[in-house]
């Protein structure tokens, strides 16, 4: 299964990720993206083939047009998407090298657990967002 709009993979068990995709729902006017965990089936389908490891859930995943973007990348692509404000903050936040962005990251991905939380299960969508989630 293709994905027609890009797909923003987030760990389900994760409060900061559920957080984060909350923000993204809220701030994506024009409905630009779509939601999957990368618990979910079709992330186990589309993100291997796109050189991602699904199992590996320390970062947002933003696969558009066949390509994963991964860590600050993903994080910024996808906030360049809701257009407004913060597509020129995304690009601004891009020249910084990647390589800090990354370890910024990286840091709190290795902690959002403990700072953050985790859930048991996947958290379920509010009604009017049902249909922005696939798998």
């Amino acid at each position: 299964m293709a994905a027609a709009s890009p797909v923003l993979f987030f760990d389900g068990l994760c409060n900061l990720c559920n957080g984060a995709v909350q923000w993204f729902l809220l701030n994506d006017r024009e409905g630009n993206l779509r939601f999957a965990s990368l618990q979910s089936e079709l992330a186990q389908e589309l993100l291997p083939a796109a050189g991602v490891d699904p199992t590996a859930l320390s970062s947002l995943v933003l696969y558009d047009n066949g390509v994963a973007y991964t860590e600050s990348d993903g994080a910024l692509r996808a906030t360049a998407l809701l257009g407004g404000v913060y597509r020129p903050l995304a690009r601004f936040l891009r020249f910084f090298p990647r390589v800090l962005r990354d370890a910024v990251y990286r840091l709190i991905a290795a902690n959002r657990y403990r700072w953050f939380g985790k859930r048991e299960a996947c958290l379920l969508p509010r009604p009017e967002w049902k249909a922005r989630f696939l798998g």
